[in-house]
């Protein structure tokens, strides 16, 4: 088990260099000027313009930038945002349990109804609700985030009036955040109706973001089910007479659970990718819009950072779940 670990985690020193010219390289191969898309309208004279490339330190060659910059990220720094002055780790820290709790609950929402699916359709093979669920799989798979999200609005928003159209509370209700998290945060506040409204807000994203994980792993569930199912112990099993549950829940589902958990721990970089799109429909504040708006700005450091950034939740996601295998397949441990 350790050389399994030692060997993992020396794949993610190369990959995380990778990551971070990809990052550094990303923001300059887009047009615009960041100088003048600071400025705004604002007519910025040429020595003033030469003096701010120079205090940036964009005047430089771009590998002399770019080494400085991994020489920074490899003592903990990243910089410092071009447009807010503000340390891009401490806006990251700011922003991130809105994307993270918002995340949370779309793979919680995916995996609740992706793996019983998966699972039912696998045992009911060739029966219509097998054919239901792969067809509202595939259907959940192709949509789009941003028509879907758009669809939802209009119907439960602007139709039926039951969720908000965006944001993370109602503006009845102000409180200091505590954890970040406003489901935890509206019930530390004591004020009635809060948690309703934080609840309420979350739905929308939550289901637009979590669709598409929701079909890979019902896919994925009932794939890894249908090959376990055929094994000939699954057969010694159902021939001993145990009761059906209990071939299922304990000899089969176990061993078809490792595609089903690398699925989920693949589907970490879908939901913060897929963020990004759900928090600009949404108005919500975390990560994926602060990125968005920094591309825009062409806010070089916020957008290097950011990437970095993601890119290592990812890597330390799948980390774990490569050392979940052990726990699921003790063979792994040998």
């Amino acid at each position: 088990m350790l050389r399994f670990l030692i060997g993992r985690l020396a794949i993610l020193i190369p990959t995380f260099i990778g990551v971070s010219l990809i990052a550094f390289s990303f923001i300059r191969l887009l047009p615009g000027d960041p100088v003048m898309l600071m400025s705004g309208e604002r007519v910025m004279a040429p020595e003033r313009h030469a003096q701010v490339m120079h205090d940036l330190g964009l005047d430089r060659p771009v590998y002399v930038q770019y080494l400085d910059y991994l020489g920074n990220v490899v003592q903990g720094d990243l910089g410092s945002s071009i447009v807010t002055k503000r340390p891009v780790l401490q806006e990251f820290g700011s922003l991130f349990p809105a994307t993270l709790e918002l995340s949370l609950c779309a793979i919680l929402f995916a995996i609740v109804l992706g793996i019983p699916a998966g699972i039912f359709a696998a045992v009911k093979r060739g029966t219509w609700f097998d054919q239901g669920v792969m067809g509202v799989a595939l259907v959940g798979y192709s949509m789009p985030i941003f028509w879907w999200g758009l669809l939802l609005i209009v119907l439960f928003s602007n139709t039926l009036h039951w969720t908000p159209v965006s944001g993370r509370i109602s503006l009845m209700y102000f409180f200091k955040p505590v954890t970040g998290f406003m489901l935890i945060d509206s019930l530390l506040s004591g004020q009635a109706g809060a948690f309703k409204s934080a609840f309420v807000s979350l739905i929308l994203p939550t289901i637009v973001l979590g669709t598409i994980p929701l079909a890979v792993i019902a896919r994925q569930t009932r794939s890894a089910m249908l090959e376990v199912l055929g094994e000939d112990y699954v057969r010694t099993a159902r021939s001993k007479g145990l009761a059906p549950i209990r071939v299922v829940g304990l000899h089969a589902l176990r061993n078809a659970m490792i595609p089903v958990v690398t699925s989920i721990g693949l589907q970490v970089g879908v939901l913060l990718g897929g963020a990004i799109l759900t928090e600009t429909i949404f108005s919500w504040p975390g990560i994926g819009k602060w990125m968005v708006d920094a591309v825009f700005k062409r806010d070089y450091t916020v957008v290097q950072g950011g990437l970095l950034l993601i890119a290592g939740i990812i890597m330390i996601v799948n980390l774990i779940v490569d050392l979940m295998y052990g726990l699921i397949n003790p063979r792994i441990r040998y």
